[in-house]
């Protein structure tokens, strides 16, 4: 696969910029297929599939907006297929643990017959500082329904890594990895490690679920994710996915990177302001 076209559907995202990185390093030929993009992709018009496929014989996909959505599994399925008949031989897919409907598209993906590798995450490191709750970060609060549940939160660039690896080494088609970090930790403590990396005052909020989701609408975010995040921390957030996995050392053949870390390096770099 070393000297194949990788396709990064679904954006350049968190996780899709890291692996377009990594892949141009290597320079191994790549190119994103969104609504955006030279050769269109939508995953809710199909029409644009083929043509954002062809050439391609490996792919990183994303699913938007969330696989736990009604229609994800039978679209993943869709478009494994359809890449099949394009020639591609593997697909990476980008899941969540503990989510049911991501489980059903993972599935999906294997039904297809095409190969594949699935990469299970927990949550982002990078939410912190990249996504939802940066800007609260900055502000120096972070108010969440997420009690005193532990998660191995997983840095960006160790899921960037898996994925490049599952990518160029046919060893790991047909394999499911669960990426973490290496330690469990709560949303309080995460916002406490942020608040000494940065040296800056900044204080975690327990918070109900409807003040959360009306905190969320008045910032002006779509209904789609807020009925994602409600889910989430209603109910995937449960301490299903608080133990620690092997799939990060397992595939990256060396440790993940710990909280703090990713904490210290997000902090110099200006995440969260001087």
């Amino acid at each position: 696969m070393q000297n194949s076209e990788i396709i990064l559907v679904g954006g350049a995202g968190k996780t899709g910029n890291r692996v377009a990185l990594r892949l141009a390093e290597r320079g191994i030929g790549h190119r994103f297929a969104s609504r955006s993009s030279k050769r269109p992709f939508d995953w809710q018009d199909r029409p644009t599939w083929r043509s954002a496929l062809a050439g391609a014989t490996g792919a990183y996909v994303t699913f938007q907006p969330d696989l736990s959505v009604a229609w994800a599994a039978e679209a993943i399925g869709a478009l494994a297929r359809t890449a099949l008949d394009c020639g591609l031989q593997h697909i990476v897919l980008l899941s969540g643990r503990g989510e049911e409907g991501a489980q059903r598209s993972e599935e999906a993906l294997k039904a297809s017959g095409i190969g594949y590798t699935v990469l299970r995450a927990s949550w982002f490191c990078q939410n912190f500082s990249e996504g939802a709750f940066a800007e609260s970060i900055a502000a120096g609060e972070l108010a969440l329904p997420a009690g005193e549940v532990k998660e191995p939160f997983i840095d960006a660039d160790d899921i960037a890594d898996a994925a490049v690896v599952a990518l160029t080494d046919r060893r790991h088609v047909g394999m499911t990895y669960e990426l973490t970090g290496p330690r469990s930790i709560t949303f309080r403590e995460a916002v406490a490690e942020i608040a000494e990396a940065s040296g800056r005052t900044v204080a975690y909020r327990q918070t109900s679920i409807g003040d959360f989701k009306a905190g969320l609408a008045a910032a002006g975010l779509p209904q789609g994710t807020i009925d994602l995040l409600e889910e989430l921390f209603s109910q995937v957030l449960d301490g299903r996915n608080s133990q620690v996995m092997n799939g990060t050392p397992d595939i990256l053949g060396r440790p993940a990177k710990d909280f703090g870390a990713y904490a210290e390096e997000a902090a110099a770099a200006g995440a969260w302001g001087a």
